[in-house]
């Protein structure tokens, strides 16, 4: 066999076995696709970390349904005379209700305020979320508005007494700026 066609195979196998060796991914590659990965984490973990947050909220918001109940027959079926006083709805709660709400309160006008504990983040625990009765049109409604029927709840109101306390930004989309 002729001396160049041996130092073709030869080259020829040489070059096969680099292609072979060089399968995979180099290390500037990996590196790449990992600070890739942490750009992302980085971005996603504050936003999980605040979805949690208002999703602990909502449960909290959720504490003030059998209350909403009662204050909304209280407006339809009471005059002003039998209209309960503060705390005498039958749906309050001096003590811890629920693993996010430390009290449930009402007051003379059947306005709900939420007491939030266990959150872990001082924007929420120890603050009030006020849920205020109002009429369709969105007035305050008050125990010299019965018998009436509520249209709404105003909750989230930084502006109107009692207000809530907790954080804007974690309040649910039905709260904010209402």
């Amino acid at each position: 066999m002729p001396k160049n066609a041996t130092r073709a195979r030869s080259a020829l196998r040489e070059a096969e076995m680099q292609r072979a060796q060089q399968t995979g991914f180099t290390l500037v590659e990996l590196m790449f696709v990992i600070a890739i990965i942490g750009i992302l984490a980085a971005v996603a973990l504050p936003a999980y970390q605040n979805y949690t947050l208002k999703a602990k909220v909502s449960e909290i918001l959720l504490a003030t349904d059998s209350c909403k109940t009662a204050v909304s027959e209280a407006y339809e079926s009471l005059t002003s005379v039998t209209f309960p006083a503060a705390n005498n709805f039958g749906c309050e709660s001096t003590t811890q209700v629920s693993q996010y709400v430390a009290s449930v309160q009402t007051d003379a006008n059947g306005d709900i305020t939420v007491t939030a504990t266990g959150t872990g983040n001082s924007g929420i625990d120890t603050k009030q979320l006020t849920l205020i009765p109002a009429s369709a049109s969105g007035t305050q409604l008050t125990s010299a508005s019965v018998p009436t029927q509520i249209g709404h709840w105003i909750c989230g109101s930084a502006v109107m007494s009692p207000s809530t306390t907790i954080t804007q930004a974690f309040l649910p989309a039905s709260c904010r700026g209402s």
